[in-house]
C-alpha cells in the first residue's frame, strides 16, 4: 500500500478497500432452496441440519448449473476503490444493487490512485492476445510522477471552482477517474460467483479470464469473506472449474 501526504492534503493510494457490513448467508440456505421442490414445506428442516452432510448435493447443483438456489442469500460489501474500478463494475448488473458517494452532493476528497512496484505496467502483443509486464525502473518513477502532478492540478482547479461559486455537479467534471470513490454493492452468491470468474485470474478456471488489476483485488477481497460465509458452496466453486452455475 502507498498513502502519502502532501502540503496540500491531496493522498495517493495503491490499495483496494472491501468491508462486508451485512449479511445473510450460508451454505444451507442453498440447501433448503434446492430441496423445496422434492420436500416442499418440509425443505426448512435443513436450517437445523448440518450443511457438511449435504456438500454432495450443493456440488451437484454447482457442477450440473442448477443455479436458482444459491440466490437466497444477501452480502452488502462496502467498497473503496478508484472511479475507473466502479465503471467496470457496474457492468455487472444482475443480481447486484449499487449506491455510491455522490459528487453532486459532497466535496470529494482529495484520494487517488497511483500504482505501487507490484503493478505490471506495459502491455505486450495484439488485442486479444497480449501480456503485461514489469515496468522498468524509469517508467514506474514516471508513471508516479505525472500521476501526482496530474492529480494535484486536476484538484487545485476543483477546489478554485468551488471557491468562486460553481456547483459540485459541474466543478467535479475537472476530476479523472482515478480519484478515490466509496460505494455499498449487494449481491447474492450467484452474482457473486459470475463477478469473481471474470475479474479474477485463477489456477482452477476452466474459463481464462484477464481482468484489470485494480477490479481484481475487489474480487479478490470479496471472495475471501464470501468464502468464510459459504465454505462448501466456496469449495463447489472451486472443484467445478471456477463456473457460476
Amino acid at each position: 500500500m502507498t498513502d502519502t501526504s502532501t502540503e496540500t492534503a491531496v493522498r495517493f493510494r495503491s490499495d483496494m478497500t472491501v468491508e462486508l457490513v451485512k449479511h445473510n448467508a450460508a451454505d444451507s440456505d442453498v440447501l433448503w432452496a434446492a430441496r423445496v421442490s422434492t420436500a416442499g414445506e418440509q425443505s426448512i428442516d435443513e436450517l437445523a441440519k448440518d450443511p457438511e452432510r449435504s456438500k454432495g448435493l450443493i456440488n451437484f447443483l454447482m457442477r450440473d448449473r442448477h443455479g436458482s438456489p444459491f440466490e437466497h442469500n444477501s452480502m452488502t460489501f462496502l467498497i473503496s476503490a478508484p472511479i475507473f474500478v466502479f465503471r467496470e463494475f457496474m457492468r455487472h448488473r444482475v443480481g447486484w444493487s449499487y449506491n455510491e458517494e455522490s459528487g453532486r452532493y459532497r466535496e470529494l476528497q482529495p484520494v487517488f490512485y497511483v500504482p505501487d512496484e507490484s503493478r505490471k505496467l506495459v502491455q505486450e502483443g495484439r488485442p486479444g492476445k497480449y501480456v503485461f509486464v514489469e515496468g522498468t525502473p524509469a517508467q514506474q518513477e514516471l508513471t508516479g510522477r505525472v500521476m501526482q502532478d496530474s492529480y494535484r492540478q486536476a484538484y487545485e482547479a476543483y477546489q478554485e471552482m468551488l471557491a468562486a461559486g460553481v456547483a459540485r455537479e459541474v466543478a467535479r467534471s475537472v476530476l479523472p477517474v482515478g480519484l478515490y470513490s466509496s460505494m455499498y454493492a449487494t449481491c447474492n452468491a450467484r452474482s457473486l460467483m459470475h463477478f469473481i470468474g471474470l475479474r479474477t485470474q485463477h489456477e482452477l478456471a476452466k474459463v481464462p479470464s484477464f481482468p484489470q488489476r485494480e477490479i481484481e483485488m475487489v474480487g479478490e477481497k470479496m471472495e475471501a469473506e464470501w468464502a468464510k460465509l459459504m465454505p462448501l458452496t466456496h469449495a463447489a466453486f472451486n472443484a467445478n472449474g471456477r463456473i457460476a452455475p
